[in-house]
């Protein structure tokens, strides 16, 4: 079965990579999001024009089709999508929005762990976590889009941008799923779980993903483990990405689930160790779900939003 990946951190992997084409392509993946993440807090239109430069030479040697809507898609090719981590990469200024989409970006996470322009992070003390001055369940539920941040959101829905809610607080959520309303578009969190699971500030609420589902969107199910179980062994691992699931499918029904790895940009884990570990979670989606729902999950759902 084929699938489609909303987010993995190649592009600023220094490392061994865990997205490389062999495995791809061993996972029979049909189209893979690639993000230009950023964690600089200068020169971040710069660095990221410097992160899409990469990208398509990596895109050029790895012969990947690079695609910009659902009509591009070719089923014999790893098709790869453009986004963008962290929305302070426009810096302000919605021409160097519109700039990243003559590029080619089609998804744009608003937020990373840090508040930008556009709005405020789910972490609400971020740097605390590693000192234990916060814990990973606290939430920023007060402050979500700034007035700048409801520019962006409109004019990404209005030229065809996903808005990627992924990291943000819940008043951003909230916040977006008012302009969406307004709209009528969809928009989605490229890699997320429950809260009804485990309770982490990355992960959303119940009433979130039915209120992301209601408005057409998807969830991608990331599977960093830090942020989906105590348990990291792969079967504590294998037990929790399924309990996400059946959490996000309850709450939002069969067409709100994808998958969004966070591949390289997390650490190896133990059960979902790469793309080509995907087609062992397709199994058991189509055990759990049924095949035509499983399907969905692994590309349907996710096509129909691109």
């Amino acid at each position: 079965m084929k699938y489609c990946d909303l987010h993995c951190d190649v592009l600023t992997q220094t490392g061994e990579r865990q997205v490389t084409a062999e495995r791809l392509k061993r996972g029979d993946c049909l189209l893979q999001c690639f993000a230009a993440f950023l964690d600089v807090r200068e020169n971040r239109f710069e660095t990221v024009n410097h992160l899409i430069d990469r990208f398509e030479k990596m895109c050029e040697r790895e012969k990947y089709r690079i695609v910009k809507s659902k009509e591009d898609i070719e089923q014999d090719k790893i098709n790869v999508l453009l986004t963008v981590e962290e929305g302070g990469a426009i810096e302000g200024d919605l021409k160097k929005l519109d700039a990243l989409f003559q590029r080619g970006v089609r998804m744009m996470t608003l937020v990373w762990n840090y508040p930008n322009e556009i709005g405020f992070p789910n972490f609400p003390r971020y740097e605390e976590l590693f000192t234990g001055g916060a814990t990973l369940a606290e939430r920023e539920t007060v402050r979500g889009l700034t007035a700048f941040g409801r520019e962006t959101v409109a004019r990404m829905m209005d030229i065809g941008m996903l808005v990627d809610v992924s990291h943000g607080s819940d008043k951003l959520f909230y916040d977006v799923a008012e302009i969406a309303d307004e709209k009528n578009k969809p928009f989605v969190a490229s890699h997320s779980g429950a809260q009804s699971v485990y309770d982490c500030a990355r992960n959303l609420t119940d009433a979130e993903i039915k209120r992301l589902a209601d408005l057409g969107g998807v969830v991608g199910i990331d599977f960093c483990a830090d942020f989906i179980s105590d348990d990291q062994s792969a079967e504590g691992q294998r037990a929790a990405i399924l309990a996400h699931a059946r959490a996000i499918v309850n709450a939002g029904g069969e067409d709100a689930l994808c998958i969004g790895s966070d591949f390289d940009g997390i650490p190896e884990n133990a059960y979902m160790k790469n793309p080509a570990s995907v087609p062992l979670l397709l199994e058991e989606f189509t055990r759990e779900f049924g095949f035509s729902t499983a399907e969905k999950i692994a590309w349907k759902n996710f096509l129909r939003i691109l």
